[in-house]
């Protein structure tokens, strides 16, 4: 398979999985607010504090990790090839955006004696996930030199357009 197409399959699977997981788990804190808004007790009442606490880390870890497939989409979309190294950090990506988030929601679900429940057992894996695929993008992008296409914009080059 051609280098470059293997970049913009890499951009253009990111950029998808990037704004749709974003949109999920904006609907997600959504749901929370309506759930805090109407004072709902499955979600509210002192007794379910470990069920709050979980989804709303669900929350900001599912939007956080969206935010990371844009910017690794456009990481990946500033070179020419995508080394090996980028594939196995996408799948890396793309495990742990399933693992940590779904972790911490199903770990919301069914708590008891203000511990998580057992879907808390993904985090660990899935945040293992996340620290491969932040490495092995970082020792990538550190030993290569980006394209030469890439022109300052005018804030930078000093010349005021």
């Amino acid at each position: 398979m051609n280098p470059g197409a293997v970049t913009g399959d890499l951009v253009q699977r990111h950029l998808k999985w990037g704004w749709w997981s974003l949109l999920a788990f904006v609907s997600l804190g959504i749901t929370l607010e309506v759930l805090h808004g109407f004072k709902i007790g499955a979600y509210l009442s002192a007794a379910n504090q470990t069920r709050r606490l979980m989804w709303t880390l669900a929350h900001a870890h599912g939007v956080g990790l969206a935010l990371l497939h844009l910017g690794f989409a456009a990481t990946v979309g500033l070179l020419k090839t995508a080394p090996a190294s980028h594939l196995t950090a996408s799948r890396c990506l793309r495990l742990a955006s399933l693992l940590i988030p779904g972790g911490f929601f199903l770990g919301g679900l069914s708590p008891y004696a203000g511990d998580p429940g057992l879907g808390i057992i993904l985090v660990p894996p899935g945040a293992l996930l996340l620290f491969g695929a932040a490495w092995l993008t970082a020792k990538s992008i550190s030993s290569r030199a980006l394209p030469d296409e890439i022109e300052p914009t005018a804030s930078e080059s000093g010349k005021v357009p």
